[in-house]
């Protein structure tokens, strides 16, 4: 009896291994399994060539099975653009209402008055001018009323001593001194002073002249006008 027991003793307790590997397994039986062998399994005609992915569409992403799309919610737009707009537009029309109200208006009501300011000068100018016009006309004509009426002047009678180298206007020549002192008389009443000249050379007769000149030509001229008053027989001489 003592024999068998330690029999016992010597076998390995392989109820005890099964009880451990029954407790492993939760009673469950036992599977064998081994590890796939991923090159062996690996299908033989695989294709090389790379793969284009599709490229993915703004709604959604395109796969191989099936096309399916996702959207996405619009993010809020900001309002500061317009806002920033409203206000600069409402800056300019301030701003040039003000440019209108304070500068371009009255920048216009000073021209205009500058502009009424000299037309009423230029008007003013106008009739002090015509009035001093019309004053010398009145003037001139009082002026020629009063000599028309006024008595001539009596003109002065000189007579020539000595030569003067002067040329004299001559009206009338004489003989006789007194006769030309008469005819002189008369144009002294009508205010022309006269000069008698005195015989000389081989002249002997007393000429009377009515105005004298430096230059023969002055003289000429001074005799052509006089021809209309004292008539076609003057003529100058110098003495």
């Amino acid at each position: 009896m003592a024999k068998r027991k330690k029999d016992n003793e010597d076998q390995p307790d392989e109820n005890q291994g099964n009880a451990d590997d029954s407790a492993d397994n939760f009673g469950l039986p036992d599977i064998e399994y081994k590890p796939l062998d991923r090159d062996a399994e690996a299908p033989q005609n695989v294709s090389t060539e790379p793969v284009t992915e599709q490229p993915e569409s703004p709604q959604g992403r395109l796969t191989n099975e099936e096309t399916t799309y996702t959207y996405e919610d619009d993010e809020p737009r900001s309002n500061a653009p317009l806002i920033i707009s409203l206000i600069i537009g409402v800056v300019i029309l301030v701003g040039g209402f003000l440019v209108y109200k304070y500068w371009y208006v009255p920048k216009g009501e000073k021209e205009k008055q500058e502009r009424l300011a000299r037309e009423a000068e230029e008007k003013r100018k106008a009739d002090e001018a015509l009035a001093k016009q019309k004053e010398e006309e009145e003037r001139q004509r009082l002026k020629a009323d009063s000599i028309a009426n006024a008595k001539p002047a009596e003109g002065a009678i000189e007579t020539l001593s000595e030569r003067t180298r002067r040329y004299y206007v001559v009206v009338t020549s004489n003989i006789d001194d007194d006769l030309m002192m008469d005819y002189a008389k008369k144009l002294s009443a009508k205010g022309v002073s006269s000069k008698i000249i005195p015989p000389f050379g081989s002249v002997k007769f007393f000429r009377l002249a009515i105005a004298d000149f430096d230059t023969f030509s002055a003289a000429q001229s001074s005799a052509d006008a006089s021809k209309a008053e004292y008539g076609s027989a003057l003529w100058v001489i110098r003495y």
